[in-house]
């Protein structure tokens, strides 16, 4: 799949990036007819930053196909349950928020098609999972641009493999290897599934496990070296364990039985045969030459396309 082709691999987290986009440019960009264009403007911004900046060899756009994939809800009910109750939570005489990031989507795949950057979305999966997965199969070095520390899960030193994570914009990005976790975190890439799924993350809807936060998951971890470790020694009425512990783990049973599903990215989705190559010229440029007056994306689209070109 991405045999033969030379450089760094950089894979999108791309929802993550035109959500950021979204709220980091102002909604009055506008396309001429009046359509806020600024998730679309600013992403387009961000990658030819990143491709100026860091000269990968491979793009990958990588793309939610599904953003709450049902094994996992069957798993985790709670599984980003709330995102669900919060799109249902208007009431009829309510007024509502228009929504003006949903319309620019198809743009942005449009967009993307039309210059030639790789665009996957594989169903029944989200793009942390295709992330993973093009991650795995990887033959060398791997940049991964995102705003979800989930997929600080990825970073391995050995293989080359780390997280730009985007502090404001992309103008600031922090470079996240082993080292960076060990020191915030305590952990290494492997280690920070285990991490996330002890401590939990109410923004996905997992619950960890009560009474255990970041500080305490760490030290259990340090201790017992992964989560295997933790539950060997629930099992051993003479681990160093307090009271308190022993039965918030033993409650948590249930949850920490499956959660390491839920929580590690997956490495096996069926990806489409892609070529992750930059593009130097775009693909279609009848394309982008009418997608560019159509949005009104002519200053953005330009400065990506001479960016590829250099």
């Amino acid at each position: 799949m991405m045999r033969g082709v030379t450089g760094r691999l950089m894979l999108l987290d791309t929802a993550s990036l035109y959500f950021r986009a979204y709220f980091g440019v102002p909604e009055s960009v506008k396309a001429p007819d009046g359509t806020p264009v600024n998730a679309v403007r600013g992403l387009l911004e961000f990658i030819d930053r990143l491709v100026r900046d860091h000269r990968p060899g491979q793009l990958v756009a990588c793309m939610d196909a599904d953003w709450r994939p049902q094994w996992r809800v069957d798993l985790i009910p709670s599984y980003k349950a709330h995102r669900v109750a919060e799109e249902r939570a208007a009431g009829p005489d309510e007024e509502e928020v228009p929504d003006t990031l949903s319309p620019q989507v198809p743009i942005i795949e449009a967009v993307l098609d039309a210059i030639g950057i790789a665009r996957v979305g594989v169903e029944r999966y989200e793009a942390d999972d295709v992330i993973g997965t093009f991650t795995a199969r990887a033959e060398g070095p791997v940049d991964i641009v995102t705003g979800d520390r989930d997929l600080y899960q990825l970073v391995d030193d050995v293989r080359g493999v780390r997280v730009l994570y985007p502090l404001k914009g992309v103008g600031s990005l922090q470079l996240t290897d082993e080292a960076f976790l060990r020191e915030k975190y305590g952990v290494d890439g492997r280690g920070y599934v285990d991490l996330a799924l002890l401590r939990g993350d109410p923004s996905d809807g997992l619950p960890g496990v009560p009474g255990i936060g970041e500080k305490t998951a760490a030290k259990l971890l340090a201790d017992f070296g992964d989560l295997a470790g933790i539950m060997a020694a629930l099992d051993d009425p003479r681990a160093k364990l307090t009271p308190s512990q022993r039965k918030r783990l033993e409650e948590s049973r249930p949850y920490l039985a499956v959660a390491p599903k839920v929580v590690r990215v997956a490495d096996d989705v069926p990806l489409p045969s892609v070529d992750p190559a930059l593009p130097r010229a775009p693909r279609d440029p009848e394309a982008v030459a009418l997608l560019a007056a159509r949005w009104g994306l002519g200053g953005s689209m330009h400065r990506l396309l001479h960016t590829l070109g250099a």
